[in-house]
């Protein structure tokens, strides 16, 4: 999947400046072009995973005709960046893991309590556990990209 962005050129005082019209709050920066368009590819991909995280519905990409006609970005260059259609994929996927017997036996019993099955259970860890550590994934803490806002 490809959404279009929108590149503000580098001066000789600041960086290059990359925002993602269709996915707002979503941006990125970086002392080199490539740098900076890098970092939009992983704010959109970390502002995608946030927003199905929210339960909330991730915008289709527009044209890079009509982000052009935006007035907001007179002067800017454009461009697009790919983001892996998999990221949208919420599908169920059976897997196998291997755990000892006694922490089986202790996830078993903490899903229990919390009215959940393992599988949920787990998952329900996964996300709780990144929000508490890191309310923004690791893939856009790279420094040259992230979510501005919560997304929409």
């Amino acid at each position: 999947m490809r959404y279009p962005i929108a590149i503000e050129p580098a001066t000789d005082t600041t960086c290059f400046g990359v925002v993602v019209p269709d996915l707002p709050g979503c941006y990125s920066a970086g002392d080199t072009l490539d740098e900076a368009i890098a970092g939009a590819e992983e704010s959109a991909a970390a502002w995608i995973d946030a927003t199905l995280d929210d339960g909330q519905a991730v915008p289709p990409p527009s044209s890079v005709d009509a982000i052009r006609q935006d007035p907001d970005f007179t002067g800017w260059l454009f461009g697009v960046i790919t983001v892996d259609p998999s990221l949208l994929d919420d599908t169920i996927e059976r897997v196998n893991i291997t755990l000892p017997r006694r922490v089986l036996k202790r996830l078993d019993a903490l899903a229990r309590i919390a009215g959940e099955t393992r599988s949920g259970y787990i998952s329900h860890l996964t996300l709780i556990q990144r929000d508490q550590t890191n309310p923004v994934p690791p893939i856009a803490r790279s420094g040259s990209g992230g979510i501005n806002s919560t997304p929409a």
